[in-house]
């Protein structure tokens, strides 16, 4: 690893897109840009005729269904074409956060529980001490779990999805010249669970989701649940009136953490707006890197994105993250290539919003936090 500087509560209609989803049919409309040449034009850079040793693989390949058979042998491939157990140390007894995106009780907002399931068995077969944990934005995380299906899922495993709680006061790392006046004197503070700065390292899963704030939310930004409970709607209010001042501070949440692997469900992904409320749109992919940033990035390049032309990719690049092109990395595609995939007709979010949290939004989140705490 390069290192940083059952489903109760499923609608029918849920179940159908989870499991049927070669069916749907893509949103009309499709986005300017979102063509397979302007996404190789992102590409090219991306890859030069020396590949360095260092070079990072990014393995993507297509998702053609969620039942377990198919997702165990897919995320099996997808991992270690990614080299992932190499390049994280990968043995027996090494700690790994397995991350999910566990937003509600929505599935489509969430990651698929097979997907997260089949990684939790990969793991295990290397031997990997495992924990499976969340912050989500409203309620729970073991609620959210029961809700979308995870909590089944993982049953077999042994295992049950914790909340990321514990709360340790970590100091951003911003780069210069970034509008720190935002959080005060003292510069911008996350308050990052204690299971997360135990781990040895970070399998981020999540969902590719549009995104109304930072136009998408991929491996990085699902990073932002190690921020714990009410801390997160805190830290949406006070920085997130400003969308690049608060994708820096995302940015600088990552380089604080243990290093960070990727493992992207993009089968059915969620178009037009998001992280919650937009569309299904099947985009047959699942991807996987030991780096979350160049994951991300070539991501960006199968919906004919720059990294600069996402919030958070911009920051990325703007502080030479490790693993993104802005620092040199060079990438490999052992299985597919970004252009292997057909994203016409994915709607990104026509304008961006600020997502800091209205007192309304806030009280509603604690209120939901306090019965899921008195269920519990």
């Amino acid at each position: 690893m390069p290192q940083k500087t059952g489903a109760r509560g499923i609608s029918t209609r849920q179940n159908w897109t989870e499991q049927r989803f070669s069916r749907l049919a893509a949103g009309p409309g499709a986005r300017p840009g979102l063509d397979k040449a302007t996404a190789q034009r992102h590409i090219r850079p991306m890859e030069k005729p020396s590949v360095s040793a260092h070079a990072v693989p990014v393995a993507l390949a297509r998702c053609e269904g969620y039942d377990r058979r198919s997702l165990d042998q897919l995320v099996g491939e997808v991992l270690d074409a990614a080299r992932i157990a190499q390049s994280c140390s990968l043995k027996v007894g090494t700690k790994v956060l397995v991350k999910p995106n566990l937003l509600m009780g929505r599935p489509l907002a969430c990651t698929s529980p097979g997907v997260v399931a089949a990684a939790c068995r990969w793991l295990r077969d290397h031997g990997a001490q495992m924990a499976v944990a969340d912050s989500p934005g409203f309620g729970r995380a073991g609620s959210v779990a029961r809700a979308i299906g995870l909590e089944s899922a993982l049953r077999p495993l042994g295992l049950e999805v914790r909340e990321l709680d514990r709360p340790v006061p970590v100091t951003l790392p911003l780069p210069q010249g970034s509008r720190s006046g935002h959080s005060g004197k003292g510069g911008a503070r996350f308050h990052v669970a204690r299971a997360v700065q135990e781990c040895d390292f970070i399998l981020s899963l999540p969902r590719v989701k549009a995104h109304s704030q930072m136009l998408l939310t991929l491996a990085v930004k699902n990073c932002f649940g190690c921020v714990t409970g009410l801390h997160k709607a805190v830290a949406h209010a006070r920085e997130g009136r400003d969308p690049e001042y608060f994708a820096d501070c995302l940015a600088a949440l990552w380089a604080a953490l243990p290093p960070v692997a990727a493992l992207s469900d993009g089968g059915v992904a969620m178009h037009v707006t998001g992280p919650s409320g937009g569309k299904p749109f099947v985009l047959h992919l699942m991807g996987a890197s030991a780096s979350a940033v160049a994951l991300d990035e070539v991501l960006y390049a199968v919906f004919g994105l720059a990294p600069e032309a996402v919030p958070l990719g911009a920051a990325l690049a703007r502080r030479k993250a490790q693993g993104s092109a802005a620092s040199g990395t060079e990438v490999t595609f052992p299985l597919l290539r970004p252009e292997n995939f057909d994203a016409r007709g994915f709607e990104l979010p026509k304008e961006l919003s600020h997502t800091s949290f209205h007192p309304a939004r806030f009280v509603q989140s604690c209120i939901r936090r306090a019965i899921a705490a008195v269920k519990k």
